[in-house]
């Protein structure tokens, strides 16, 4: 099998729309920016299905998902955030700061482990998959609201969903790198 499957294409696709949404928020075109967005969201949704559906999962596919995800969030949570923009919704520096540590601390986690005790396979836990899903609703709300040019309630909710999310899906992926370490020795 090739591992440029059709679910590939479709995170390839995904890494491609990461520009074109921090461009289209950056010249105030909040309504594109959103509909390119909630794109690249469906793009995520359906390379999974097929990969699965089709028995297509491939070694580039699981490298390439995750890391267009990370990509995605990560650029929109900054672009989001600078003032200069005078967006109605901003997200707080405090946040993008806090989301970007947490997938810092989490590499960082990983190498220190495979270096310690050997490879080793990280799944995507519950909490990690709950903290993507908050990250993209609070993204796709925060777009809405810039979209209809008005300020909500639902951004800062959003925003303090983003942040206990952050704290407990990063101190849970941590103590599970400890446990893995505690076992070896």
């Amino acid at each position: 099998m090739s591992p440029l499957t059709v679910a590939t294409q479709l995170t390839l696709l995904r890494m491609l729309l990461i520009p074109a949404v921090v461009i289209l928020v950056v010249y105030g075109l909040n309504g594109w920016a959103f509909v390119v967005f909630i794109g690249a969201g469906l793009t995520d949704a359906l390379d999974g299905i097929l990969a699965r559906w089709w028995g297509q999962r491939t070694t580039l596919g699981a490298l390439l998902d995750p890391m267009a995800d990370k990509l995605l969030l990560i650029s929109t949570f900054v672009v989001l955030t600078l003032p200069s923009l005078g967006l109605p919704n901003r997200l707080p520096l405090w946040l993008t700061v806090i989301v970007i540590s947490r997938d810092v601390i989490i590499v960082v986690t990983v190498a220190i482990v495979n270096l310690s005790i050997g490879r080793r396979t990280f799944q995507p836990t519950l909490l990690g998959k709950l903290a993507t899903l908050v990250y993209i609703l609070t993204v796709a709300v925060t777009m809405c609201f810039n979209w209809l040019g008005r300020t909500s309630v639902l951004v800062d909710v959003a925003i303090y969903a983003t942040l206990s999310v952050t704290l407990v899906s990063g101190l849970h992926y941590i103590a599970h790198a400890s446990r893995m370490l505690n076992d070896v020795s």
